[in-house]
Parts: structure tokens; sequence; C-alpha cells
């Protein structure tokens, strides 16, 4: 009953307006139809990326799940894990870290897809041209950071933030030893903009985010470059609700795990949306993938 009472208090908020379709999924005496499944993602990209994205795949789960769908774009990584806890979220394409840290709030939520890049996934450390920062050969090397003015993404980014503090702290090097206060820029286009302005010296993003922007023409290489990619690790993948059964209907988390990891090129929306994910399949996963993201997040204090 409560879960019901705060979606409900969701549709209600204007800035959902324009992505609220159907009845309130609250209804869930209805048919399944009645219901909405609502879905969303961290706020790790621009905005209007992020909306076109999932968007188009809320059309495609909606079509192939003979539910309506509707995407709720939130305001930060924080919001996502509490939305998911308190039942307003009932899919979302987290973050290693947030995953977790959702998982960790609702037990039996369970992790059912990453895409076929999240098995080894990178972080890449960049740095201003001007910097005199020159390129790093191994983990180790990181430690010529230290005395530069540097930028993460979230604070609650595992590939912006909780891994690469982690290669960090293996070379040595903590957040004191930057100069001035490290920098958090909520997203990982913006560290890219800002070490490229000169605002930082160096950052760190996401390597998926900075090859794209790289192939696209969005990086300035005579004003920002690439000077170390880490090793790999678990990261983004789909997380879905243990409730959604009682739900939908006895089977669909199944269902909703299928439609995902059956998504191929050779359909052609299908082909759009993992464009968009820089991606060429989604693969099966499973908690015991984040159990590094997990013992990293403890020990940094980012997982209560």
């Amino acid at each position: 009953m409560l879960r019901t009472v705060r979606r409900a208090a969701v549709l209600l908020l204007p800035a959902l307006a324009l992505v609220a379709c159907g009845t309130a999924p609250g209804d869930v005496r209805g048919d399944a139809g009645d219901r909405v499944l609502s879905i969303s993602a961290i706020p790790d990209q621009d905005p209007e990326k992020l909306q076109r994205l999932y968007g188009t795949v809320s059309e495609y789960l909606s079509d192939e799940l003979g539910v309506k769908v509707r995407y709720v774009p939130v305001t930060d990584y924080t919001a996502s894990v509490v939305a998911f806890e308190r039942g307003d979220l009932d899919l979302v394409f987290f973050g290693g870290l947030t995953g977790v840290q959702a998982r960790d709030r609702v037990p039996g939520a369970l992790p059912i897809a990453q895409r076929d890049i999240d098995a080894k996934f990178r972080s890449v450390f960049i740095a201003n041209t001007t910097s005199g920062i020159e390129p790093i050969a191994d983990v180790a090397g990181l430690k010529s950071l230290a005395g530069q003015s540097f930028t993460f993404g979230s604070d609650s980014s595992t590939s912006g933030r909780l891994m690469p503090q982690h290669f960090l702290a293996q070379a040595g090097v903590s957040v004191d030893d930057f100069a001035g206060k490290a920098g958090f820029s909520g997203s990982h286009d913006t560290t890219a903009k800002l070490v490229e302005a000169g605002t930082y010296r160096a950052g760190v993003l996401n390597a998926a985010v900075w090859d794209d922007r790289v192939k696209s023409g969005k990086i300035d290489g005579t004003k920002v470059r690439e000077v170390f990619r880490t090793p790999t690790y678990h990261d983004y993948h789909w997380l879905i609700r243990p409730d959604v059964d009682a739900e939908f209907g006895a089977g669909f988390t199944q269902r909703v795990s299928d439609t995902l990891l059956g998504m191929s090129a050779a359909d052609e929306r299908a082909r759009v949306i993992l464009d968009l994910f820089q991606a060429k399949q989604f693969v099966a996963t499973k908690p015991a993938n984040y159990d590094q993201i997990e013992v990293v997040a403890r020990a940094s204090g980012l997982l209560r």
C-alpha cells in the first residue's frame, strides 16, 4: 500500500508530465496493461541524450512486454537509489556502485543484464595538454597526478570516482594530494569539458563516454588528451525490483531479462538502442560480478 501511494505521488510531479502515460501504476488490482513499468538510469551524461536513449528504450520495452513503460529522469545518482528503494522505480540502469547501494537497500533486487562492454569496463584519466602531465604506463604511475588540480565525475560514480580513487590509492595518492580541493563535476561529459577548458589540469571519466566523444569529434586533442586507461572491472547493469512479478504477473522478471538479452542488431529498433548504449548486445550478469565494487565501496565509506 505504501508503495502504491508513493508511486501515485510521483505521477503528480510536474517534471514528469511529459513522460507520464496511461493510468496510475499503483493500481495493482487492474490488468497488467493498466500498470506502468517505471524505468530510469543514473544521470551520467547530458539530460537530452538520456531522454532520447531511455525514451526509445521505454517504447521498445512497452511493445515487447505488452505493458506501459515510463522513463523517469532523476536529479542525481543518489536520487536514483532512493527512488528505487522507495519503489518509485522498477527497473534502473545503474552504475556498479549505485547498483550495489540499491541492492543493499532492497534485498532481493536482481541484476539481470549488462552491456557486453561492462564486463571489462575501464576509466580514463585525462589531462590538459598545458599541464605537463605525460602518458602514464601503469597504476603506479598515477603518482604523477599528485600536486595537480583534479576532478572526478559524480561522487557516487563507479567509473568517475570509486574505481579511479581505488587505483589512485594503490599508487599512494589520496584526494588530499591534489592541488586544492578535488572537484566533482557531476557527469562524465562535464569532466571532459572542464579539463579541456583548463578548469582542472586533470580528471577521470568513463572510458565509453570518452571514446564516444573522441569518435564524434567533441574532444579537442590540442587541449586535452588521455594519459592512462585503468585495469578492467564490472560496471553498469540493469537492476530490477523483487516485487515486479507480484505487480505484473508471474515470470515478469524473466520476460524483462529475456527481452534485454534478446536484443539484436538484426532488428532495426534494437540496433538503434544498442548503438546508443555503445554496445553490440546485452549479456547476462549476476550479483557476484560486483563483489569487487562492494569491497571497495565499503572500504571507502560509500556503502552504509
